[in-house]
């Protein structure tokens, strides 16, 4: 194995940084690269066992254990891992690569939110020509929905970040809090909580994309759909009007720490207690483990509150990985790829080193649901993380153009948090400058 290592992954970086402009036309030409007749399986097989060398880009810690497993079953295929860091760098890497027609990866990881970006340019391999429909049933239904859309299917999903609250039960019992079960009791629960110790916050939020779009999913809203020849955003619609209206008292009564999720300063407060609470994905665990060492044996996971009873969640996070269309060995990245998420070798050494699996087998497992936590007290956590992966809204998309709109997020919705505005208006902003950034890059844009 040739491993190229620039740095270790920063952890939970989940919000990605502005991509290099898409270049797109309207309708996103056939909607990207069948690239070739295909394959069956007896010959994917073959090509591994032949043997050659591919490149991957990854920024999962994962990735090396999985490669020394893969060399030892196919022993004459040399994988040169390249760690891309983060999401939004890998995006931008990605594009600058394909943009020069060289250095273009064989494999690579992609977050799910971003994979319209690079499918609908054509940019993409569609893999349904390698029989890969075939293994849908392995995934859960929400990221397999990620990955196959607009007629084709454009990468195996690697794990999936079904929403869960993650707790601490020291902060909660001083303040005499119960674990919120509806999003009313939750805005209760920070006024509580802000009213026992003014320092100390139920939640932070200082206006996070990727946490807005996740909570306007769990909410059932779908405000972004597009279907290869046009995209629809509508940011008034209820999914998202029923998690603005709930939100927007936390903004305007300061229930919230304002500290930036990721941060040195964030970690500090979780680490004190001066954090409360985070509502992120199923990944969250191994962050609270390696980040918030003073908080073992504290903190505790509960599924999401509700709006109205019935249990629905979302995704936050989790990507895929993808073979680009200007790959030169598709047929041994097919080989690889199938190997990397769909083989038990690869997806128990993905476990075993903190990643939250996509697949239904591995989240059933009992090994895995049976799991007892040291660090939350010894709780079973994977028995709540697995069923939030069971609630996730279906339906929901992102656009094509995500990175970007994630990086104008600040200019628009994000200014409700600096000025205690309405979020329902920064929304209407957000969307208005989407439609007209879709549109100026050729889209056919209805909002």
């Amino acid at each position: 194995m040739t491993i190229t290592r620039n740095r270790r992954v920063a952890l939970g970086a989940m919000t990605a940084l502005l991509a290099a402009s898409l270049t797109a036309c309207s309708g996103g030409g056939d909607g990207g690269g069948g690239g070739g007749e295909g394959a069956s399986a007896e010959e994917i097989e073959a090509a591994l066992q032949e043997g050659g060398s591919l490149t991957y880009w990854t920024w999962t810690p994962q990735a090396e254990k999985q490669i020394e497993e893969f060399e030892k079953a196919y022993p004459d295929v040399d994988v040169t891992l390249v760690d891309t860091v983060g999401a939004g760098d890998a995006n931008t890497k990605l594009q600058n690569a394909i943009a020069a027609g060289d250095g273009v990866p064989d494999v690579v990881q992609i977050e799910y939110q971003s994979i319209p970006q690079f499918q609908l340019p054509g940019q993409l391999t569609d893999l349904t020509q390698y029989g890969f429909a075939e293994l849908e049933s392995l995934y859960t239904a929400s990221t397999w929905g990620s990955v196959s859309q607009n007629g084709g299917i454009w990468g195996l999903p690697q794990d999936s970040g079904p929403m869960a609250f993650f707790y601490n039960q020291e902060v909660f019992d001083a303040a005499g809090v119960e674990v919120p079960a509806t999003w009313d009791e939750y805005v209760e629960a920070a006024r509580t909580i802000k009213e026992h110790d003014a320092d100390t916050c139920l939640a932070n939020d200082s206006g996070d994309p990727g946490f807005t779009t996740s909570m306007i999913w769990q909410a059932g809203g779908t405000p972004f759909q597009n279907d290869g020849e046009s995209v629809t955003i509508d940011l008034a619609d209820e999914g998202t009007t029923r998690f603005a209206e709930m939100y927007q008292p936390l903004i305007d009564d300061e229930l919230l720490c304002q500290l930036p999720g990721w941060s040195d300063e964030w970690y500090a407060a979780l680490n004190d207690g001066t954090i409360a609470s985070v509502a992120l994905g199923a990944w969250m665990p191994g962050i609270l483990e390696d980040g918030v060492p003073d908080g073992a044996g504290k903190w505790r996971v509960a599924p999401m509150p509700t709006y109205d009873g019935p249990p629905t969640n979302a995704e936050n996070g989790g990507s895929t990985e993808s073979i680009p269309e200007a790959s030169e060995n598709k047929l041994l990245a097919a080989g690889f790829l199938k190997w990397l998420n769909a083989s038990d070798e690869s997806i128990q050494a993905f476990m075993e080193t903190g990643g939250f699996p996509a697949t239904v087998e591995h989240l059933e497992s009992e090994e895995f649901l049976g799991y007892e936590s040291e660090y939350f007290g010894g709780q079973k956590i994977n028995e709540v993380l697995a069923a939030g992966a069971a609630d996730v809204n279906e339906g929901w998309q992102y656009l094509p153009w995500q990175s970007y709109a994630n990086s104008i997020f600040a200019d628009t919705v994000g200014q409700a948090w600096l000025d205690r505005s309405s979020l329902l208006d920064g929304l209407a902003a957000w969307q208005e400058e989407n439609v007209a950034y879709g549109t100026d890059q050729g889209f056919t844009v209805n909002g």
